[in-house]
């Protein structure tokens, strides 16, 4: 799936901090959009307004319908020192998966004083931490918590976060961060698609709070990727048919999206590019080597230097013209991650 030799200093870039979106674009889609046709080693500076010149009619957005969950909660030990709750995963009656953010380490037992009552540390499940919460999680973070803002945007949240870090199509709660590149769409731009022919469909991932860690190993063979839950629907997958019986093109909006559909694709297929209905955790880890079968061009933000992402990026479309267009970015101060720009890619035919 992935070669043993490519290793995550392979996928570095310098980034200037300024360029690090600290709030969205004044709309949903005013942001700009850089698009990369790695087949004909092309780059075009656009809007993301203008993405409907760049779809066919008979093509399919594929969008992820996660609802992010209010999943950072301030706290504090019994002793009084600061601890931060990040939430994971919900699970069965008042359990959850959890980050912990401390300075001291934390041990089973420790009684966490939050505004909703206490919380328990249980025990160590690999990276994260299983508590018991005084409610079931999704109630209890609901009514206590703050938006998840990633840690790279250096402010605390504000009112309008509410709002702008959540999509227009969210509706499955589960997620604690937001799949980056659904969130340009705004009524304007999903009436000027469908105008001109462009279908949509949706999947469901429920993207962790792992996305944000950093990648340890030095050589991508090395590295677990997090658990992640995905669903991807019999409407779905009638809807991928139908756009390849036209000739249409899938389009993934987001990573998230695309890690969804081959992962349904390698349980099975119904027709070429066609997966089967799916349901189940995913740990897919898209590296340069991989053999895309579902996803033709991909929709999707700028990503960290070394990161999981970015590496699937460049599995898509060609880690030389990924880091070339980053580069371009970077030299046309375009905006980067979660609240910046985005870019539009088409999947190079070999890899």
């Amino acid at each position: 799936m992935y070669h043993a030799r490519v290793r995550r200093q392979d996928f570095a870039y310098e980034l200037p901090p300024d360029l690090i979106a600290q709030e969205p674009a004044p709309e949903r889609s005013a942001g700009r959009l850089l698009v990369l046709d790695p087949v004909a080693a092309a780059l075009h500076d656009s809007w993301m307004r203008e993405l409907p010149a760049f779809m066919h009619g008979g093509d399919l957005l594929v969008f992820n319908d996660t609802r992010v969950l209010p999943a950072r909660l301030r706290a504090r030990k019994a002793s009084g020192g600061r601890i931060e709750i990040l939430l994971e995963r919900a699970l069965p009656g008042q359990d959850a998966l959890v980050q912990l953010g401390t300075g001291k380490p934390v041990k089973p037992g420790l009684q966490i004083v939050t505004p909703g009552g206490a919380v328990t540390v249980l025990a160590r499940e690999d990276d994260l931490w299983r508590v018991r919460l005084p409610a079931p999680a999704e109630e209890f973070f609901t009514r206590y918590g703050e938006v998840p803002l990633p840690p790279y945007i250096r402010r605390p949240p504000a009112s309008s976060d509410h709002e702008r870090y959540q999509s227009l199509f969210a509706r499955v709660p589960g997620a604690v961060a937001a799949p980056t590149a659904s969130l340009h769409f705004d009524a304007a731009l999903t009436g000027a698609l469908a105008a001109r022919g462009v279908q949509r469909t949706c999947i469901t991932l429920h993207v962790g709070a792992g996305t944000f860690q950093p990648m340890r190993a030095e050589v991508l063979a090395q590295h677990r990727l997090h658990a992640e839950r995905a669903a991807v629907s019999e409407a779905a997958c009638s809807a991928i048919a139908s756009t390849r019986a036209g000739g249409g093109r899938v389009c993934a909006v987001g990573t998230t999206v695309v890690r969804a559909l081959e992962s349904a694709a390698l349980g099975a297929l119904a027709a070429p590019g066609v997966p089967r209905p799916w349901r189940g955790d995913t740990r897919l880890f898209i590296t340069p080597g991989f053999r895309f079968q579902v996803v033709d061009m991909l929709l999707t933000n700028f990503h960290l230097p070394e990161s999981t992402l970015l590496m699937l990026v460049s599995a898509f479309a060609g880690r030389e013209a990924v880091l070339g267009a980053y580069a371009h970015a970077v030299r046309e101060r375009y905006r980067f991650f979660s609240y910046g720009d985005a870019m539009l890619l088409t999947r190079r035919l070999s890899p």
